[in-house]
């Protein structure tokens, strides 16, 4: 498969690892729209929709693929997550390590050079008890093991522990927990800033400056701050 014209260079592969479990069902709604308004502000900024790639992935018993890495300026919509079951970590982060191998291989394989991969990871709960998560996490996370080991940003809503949070963030600074108990607007917020960190990620990448910018959500704090 040869690379698509005008594409040649550095991509950022952009994941959003997104709670499923039942207990997002009142706010799938605010979810939705967000992705939904996201995709619009891409279609709006060409040169940095250019730089990335972009995909949807749902949890909760399992993973569950809404979208693939794909160029959103090829999209005409973003598929809709679903609120159902439980919330396997251990699942989310055993499918991320799998597909990352698989999407990063590709994209070489099309001539690209690759950022290293960027994971959005968002939930409202608890893990489920008794699932080997940290082991999962660790095997996706280790540079010494998995050269493509994704950035993970982490996001707690609702009644996410802020501690947990912070071991599934990659660097200190990217583990966010939101003040207050209005979930749908957290969810809100967490859309808006990660459209930010895509649309800036994306053009440094177009100006020549391969990194990942990461924008805080606003009403969210830094898990780090915490004393």
């Amino acid at each position: 498969m040869s690379s698509v014209s005008g594409n040649s260079g550095t991509l950022l592969p952009i994941y959003v690892m997104a709670d499923e479990s039942a207990s997002m069902n009142a706010n799938m709604a605010a979810l939705n729209a967000g992705l939904a308004h996201l995709h619009l502000k891409l279609l709006a900024a060409p040169m940095a929709a250019a730089k990335v790639r972009f995909s949807v992935l749902g949890f909760a018993d399992d993973v569950v693929q809404r979208m693939p890495l794909v160029d959103l300026r090829q999209q005409s919509e973003i598929p809709q997550l679903v609120a159902r079951g439980t919330t396997s970590y251990q699942a989310a982060f055993e499918e991320l390590l799998s597909r990352i191998l698989r999407d990063v291989d590709q994209l070489k394989a099309d001539g690209y050079k690759v950022h290293r991969p960027a994971v959005f990871f968002m939930t409202d709960g608890m893990p489920n008890e008794g699932e080997d998560w940290v082991g999962a996490h660790r095997r996706l996370t280790d540079r010494s093991v998995t050269k493509a080991a994704p950035n993970i940003i982490s996001c707690g809503i609702g009644d996410a522990d802020a501690q947990t949070i912070q071991m599934i963030a990659t660097n200190p600074n990217f583990a966010y927990v939101s003040d207050g108990d209005r979930v749908g607007d957290a969810i809100s917020s967490f859309c808006t800033a990660l459209t930010q960190s895509v649309i800036s990620s994306g053009t440094a990448m177009a100006n020549g400056q391969a990194e990942l910018i990461v924008e805080p959500p606003a009403g969210f704090r830094m898990v780090v701050d915490e004393i």
